[in-house]
């Protein structure tokens, strides 16, 4: 079984939102690092761990990073970092699986199911080292991990809707002495 690396400056973590339930706030979180443990014989059994670091959130709006920060959010302070851990790997195809894992953010702890795609793998012509792309989505309640922080509307509905897109272009290599 090979250990991939995270390239956690190729691998990015977005997010969407709805707002007063009518548009869609988009965003990012930067992933600082983690590992893949890739079984190519039997990929069901491989190993996904990922680690988040919440202060990078970014939505491009400073006053709104800087409120989902704080205690009414991912209060970073308390919860400086979010992870995923896979528990459960399904092939669904040639190049498709579902990643199930336990996530843990603001201090709590859920299932998650990824929908993933192998992009492929190539050989980095900077480094040498075996590099390999994924994509994976998935959706979560953020007050299923106690965010429940929300504004009731005039007109009914909510000012953040509970249902959060999740987005993962993830970018793993072996470094070129245990591809040697």
């Amino acid at each position: 079984m090979a250990t991939w690396q995270i390239d956690a400056a190729h691998t990015s973590a977005e997010f969407s939102v709805r707002h007063m339930m009518v548009t869609t706030v988009r965003g990012s979180i930067a992933v600082t690092g983690g590992t893949l443990e890739f079984d190519d014989s039997n990929p069901a059994n491989s190993k996904l761990n990922v680690t988040l670091d919440p202060n990078t959130i970014n939505t491009g709006v400073e006053d709104r990073d800087n409120h989902l920060r704080s205690a009414d959010f991912f209060d970073v302070e308390t919860y400086p970092e979010a992870t995923f851990v896979s528990t459960n790997i399904e092939v669904t195809g040639d190049n498709t699986g579902k990643v199930t894992g336990d996530f843990t953010l603001h201090g709590v702890t859920k299932p998650v199911t990824l929908d993933v795609e192998f992009l492929g793998t190539n050989k980095n012509p900077m480094t040498g080292n075996l590099t390999a792309g994924f994509e994976a989505t998935g959706k979560i309640n953020r007050e299923d991990f106690g965010l429940t922080w929300n504004v009731a509307l005039e007109q009914g509905g909510v000012l953040v809707s509970k249902d959060i897109k999740l987005s993962l272009g993830l970018q793993v290599f072996v470094p070129q002495a245990e591809t040697a």
